[in-house]
């Protein structure tokens, strides 16, 4: 099977292309040599069944961020028969040098100038045909996001396909460089030959917009009553399709499961439903909200907002050691915190992406935040509920500046943040719609496997050894969780809470399946949110919820931590520092609403 790399640089559409190439046949895995999971489908591309890879975003073959790095490991290791090279037509003027520097790799190349629809906008004007000579290699104007010039793109691609027979191997790429003088004489007059860009009188509407948008005094508010307004919004779509499908998963039970299961005995009868159908049920349960999460990250993304984010917050992140791709990575973290930690690879310094790695772990995920939501609905009226989510969130963003605050001195360093504004986008329905899937299934596909083991094995747990009362203090569960009183007791978390946070390091969302499985079983209440209140008070709740923010993350991130940092002792720093961080605040807030009364 012919493979293909798709190569470029952040914000080209590069994604948007191999979304719209691949369908939805696209998969996210590891790659033999590689330390990190890439993008992967098999598509038939004029009758031929063909691999295509899509490779980390980069500016430059010779950089030094671990993108780049990724990316020369691949090409010196992968044999490949195609590279698909994406840009932004009207950034060619400084985007072309990297197919300039694959050119001299002599590795056969297709060039794709993206955003063609754009470039007359900007004033920018390209002779694809003085291009292609220039550089020896097929150029085909596009627009990813629209499907314009495709026909053209898929009939190069196979043609130039056709004609290579055996994958090419170029090896070390270090010893193939061209020198950059060279790269900048050959750029010099490949632009000089055949691009034109006049300079636009006009202001175009994406000026006006960062007039508002980037103002020094409201660009701040205004970026973060967006992302207020967008989570609201999320939330909101979502509540009713979780509640449809936690109805329709009950009634499934009553109304089929248990007639279907009522001969078999007590134990592996109880297994089956309260174990594996409920850990099943927890997770299907959380889809909607995942999913719309993602949905709502994309349209931002896509837009060209999250750029300027970055841009608003990069002054308060120096102060703190960082930058403000910390603070979106951060934002991704929203989502999941391991698509948060990917993220920080496209920085060049060691140090810059440990200690973000530190702080992105503190993001409020959708994990977490259903647990809270649960809790803070069974304990808090309506109207206090949703300023505890609030307080939450405003714990969140206190651990991530305290940490930064405390440990930047660690993690010195001196890499400059240069960021490329793109323009301001109206994201089309069926490409969001793509970028989102992709998230949502590489999502799905790592928590349900951590999930529902972990709500299984706290199941049964708390039922083993089977001759003793299930729930009760004398099964493995009722010992594990009256072990942890001397640590988690002075916090006000009691043994049953205590086991759930244990398996919550599996994936954060198995604490809610822990709580409904050990809760429900203990009061006869119908529903998690009667189950809790019958069983723990206000003061508890808040510090149990304040501790599931703050400690531990997920066995998923903290392996992705040890794989990016590459070293054991920082994952155990990472821990230790977390687990002080949510005992101390749990302490202080417990002991001090205990001291005055409540």
């Amino acid at each position: 099977m012919k493979r293909i790399a798709v190569l470029g640089a952040p914000n080209t559409g590069k994604s948007t292309f191999f979304n719209r190439l691949t369908g939805a046949n696209a998969s996210i895995g590891n790659w033999p040599g590689i330390t990190v999971e890439l993008a992967m489908a098999h598509v038939q591309l004029k009758n031929k069944q063909v691999e295509i890879v899509d490779l980390p975003g980069i500016y430059d073959l010779q950089g030094l961020s671990e993108d780049e790095a990724i990316v020369r490991q691949f090409l010196s290791t992968t044999p490949l028969h195609l590279v698909l090279i994406v840009i932004n037509t009207s950034q060619i003027d400084h985007q072309i040098a990297l197919a300039l520097q694959v050119k001299h790799l002599h590795l056969p190349t297709v060039l794709l100038l993206n955003m063609a629809d754009e470039a007359a906008k900007f004033g920018v004007s390209v002779d694809s045909q003085k291009i292609a000579r220039g550089l020896g290699m097929p150029v085909v104007s596009l627009s990813a996001k629209y499907g314009q010039g495709y026909p053209l793109a898929y009939d190069a691609i196979a043609h130039t396909l056709s004609q290579q027979h055996q994958a090419v191997h170029p090896g070390p790429l270090e010893e193939q460089w061209v020198a950059k003088s060279q790269i900048a004489e050959e750029l010099e007059g490949l632009l000089r030959e055949a691009v034109e860009i006049s300079t636009l009188p006009q202001e175009t509407w994406t000026q006006r917009l960062d007039r508002v948008l980037l103002h020094p005094i409201w660009g701040l508010p205004i970026l973060f009553g967006a992302l207020f307004l967008t989570f609201q919004i999320i939330y909101v779509l979502a509540a009713p399709w979780q509640n449809w499908i936690e109805v329709g998963l009950h009634g499934l039970k009553v109304g089929l499961l248990e007639p279907l299961l009522s001969g078999l005995p007590p134990f592996p009868k109880a297994f089956l439903l309260e174990g594996l159908y409920d850990g099943v049920g927890t997770v299907i349960a959380f889809d909607p909200l995942i999913t719309l999460f993602f949905f709502g990250m994309a349209v931002l993304e896509d837009s060209g907002y999250l750029s300027r984010a970055a841009f608003l917050t990069d002054g308060l992140m120096q102060q703190l050691g960082l930058d403000g791709r910390s603070f979106v990575m951060s934002l991704r973290g929203f989502g999941c915190n391991l698509p948060a930690v990917m993220g920080i690879r496209v920085m060049q310094s060691t140090n810059l992406r440990l200690l973000s790695m530190l702080i992105l772990p503190f993001s409020l995920c959708p994990g977490r935040l259903n647990v809270f939501i649960f809790i803070s609905a069974a304990l808090f009226s309506t109207t206090t509920a949703p300023l505890v989510l609030v307080s939450l969130y405003g714990f969140s963003l206190v651990a991530t500046v305290l940490t930064a605050f405390l440990l930047k001195g660690y993690f010195p360093h001196q890499e400059s943040f240069i960021l490329e504004l793109p323009p301001y986008r109206f994201p089309t329905f069926k490409q969001v719609l793509l970028r989102a899937w992709y998230e949502v299934h590489h999502f799905l596909r790592w928590s349900y496997r951590f999930i529902i083991s972990g709500v299984v094995l706290i199941w049964l747990l708390n039922h083993l050894p089977w001759n003793v009362p299930a729930m009760s203090s004398q099964t493995l569960g009722g010992m594990l969780g009256q072990a942890t009183q001397p640590f988690m007791a002075p916090i006000g978390i009691d043994a049953q809470l205590a086991i759930t946070l244990i398996f919550g390091v599996f994936a954060k969302e198995v604490i809610l399946g822990g709580l409904t499985l050990i809760y429900q079983q203990m009061s006869g209440a119908p529903d998690l949110v009667g189950a809790i209140a019958s069983q723990i008070d206000w003061v508890q709740a808040f510090s149990f919820m304040l501790f599931t923010l703050l400690y531990l993350p997920c066995l998923s991130t903290l392996s992705l931590l040890k794989s990016e940092s590459n070293s054991t002792k920082f994952v155990l720093m990472a821990m230790v520092w977390s687990l002080g961080l949510a005992w101390t605040s749990s302490f202080i807030f417990y002991q001090s609403a205990r001291a005055l009364g409540f």
